[in-house]
């Protein structure tokens, strides 16, 4: 079997030894003698699988007991509607940071529904090459809640430390880097992520959600769009993305594993300062167009010194088995994501191609 170094931004890299896992009991789940995909929703089985996958999660994060989990569908894009629906009532208004491609939609849905202001940016002709400082932020002392967009995948940056809004709580989209490091989850009134990065495959997102934010919830909502409607029957309201939970599961069981959340963590940012030292390292050949305390610990993007080399760059990689190194369509380039399971050893492997490859066209 040739296993590829996959660096797609997602759907992204799974653990290996979760999609072993799958495959030894992708026919018999458990002793049922079914898949877990031909498996009822209601069934015994499944529930524990469900349960347990709620519950790996909020002890991974450190979610307080004070959080609701759910596991739902729609993508971190339903989200950008389903948050200001449930929680941006008339007379109130919310916070946006702007900081790149996704908090951008989030604002466009949230506008739609309620007044929104957005409290910092550092966007310039449509390029984000940092994350606003404090002291930069307009912040409303009455707003409902702050979003924040915690990683960019597009653009490279990434939030170090939140922004301080005093009383306000924060809502992350942390598709991009959740379970990658440890922070502060008590200041968050909501928590989403699509899992296709860090957590699993696509189909299913994660939302935690604080107990006293739900107190403070819009009525009269659109069923299926009301996240009471959710807690209330455990995420089991409609049929569930089983398969995806599953591989959930595994993950969250490999992070376990593996050391949890302190273990991921370090080996993050041991892979980080490979990559980044190797183009620090070379600033004739690579250029990394992010302000260095911002840069994204998860999709490291860099330039060459034209467009013809990064052709090369892209193609020369794969043939040598390092997937998906192409950046986004909106701003070329390259970009490397190194999610939970782009293991240190693949970094290492792709750091050495990258010294060969400067070595041999600069």
């Amino acid at each position: 079997m040739a296993r590829v170094h996959n660096y797609f931004a997602g759907p992204a890299a799974l653990p290996l030894e979760a999609l072993k896992a799958a495959q030894e009991e992708l026919l018999d789940f458990r002793g049922t003698g079914m898949s877990v995909m031909e498996i009822s929703h209601r069934s015994k089985e499944f529930d524990e699988l469900h349960n347990e996958t709620i519950s790996l999660f909020k002890e991974l994060s450190g979610l307080g007991d004070n959080f609701k989990v759910l596991l739902l569908q729609g993508g971190a894009s339903l989200q950008f509607a389903m948050v200001p629906m449930n929680f941006l009532s008339e007379g109130k208004s919310a916070d946006y940071i702007l900081t790149g491609a996704w908090s951008k939609k989030a604002i466009k849905e949230a506008k739609i529904l309620g007044n929104t202001r957005v409290a910092g940016t550092t966007e310039k002709d449509g390029i984000f090459s940092s994350i606003p400082k404090q002291e930069d932020l307009d912040l409303d002392n009455n707003a409902v809640y702050c979003h924040v967009t915690s990683n960019n995948t597009i653009f490279g940056t990434q939030w170090r430390s939140f922004p301080d809004t005093g009383s306000v709580p924060l809502v992350g989209d942390m598709s991009s880097d959740i379970l990658s490091r440890r922070f502060d989850t008590s200041r968050f009134g909501v928590i989403y992520a699509g899992a296709q990065k860090n957590l699993g495959p696509s189909g299913v997102t994660i939302v935690a959600i604080r107990e006293d934010m739900m107190e403070k919830a819009n009525e009269g909502l659109l069923t299926l769009l009301n996240y009471k409607t959710h807690i209330d029957k455990n995420s089991l309201f409609n049929t569930p993305p089983c398969f995806a939970i599953y591989m959930v599961n595994l993950s969250l069981k490999w992070v376990k594993e593996r050391g949890g959340l302190d273990a991921m963590e370090k080996e993050n940012n041991e892979k980080a300062k490979l990559i980044y030292g190797t183009i620090d390292g070379n600033k004739d050949f690579f250029r990394c167009p992010i302000e260095p305390e911002s840069r994204s610990f998860m999709n490291v993007v860099f330039r060459l010194p034209n467009e013809d080399l990064e052709k090369k760059f892209i193609e020369d990689g794969k043939n040598a088995g390092f997937i998906g190194l192409k950046g986004h369509r909106s701003v070329g380039g390259i970009r490397v994501s190194i999610y939970n399971a782009n293991t240190l050893d693949s970094v290492k492997d792709v750091v050495e191609f990258m010294k060969n490859f400067a070595t041999s066209n600069g």
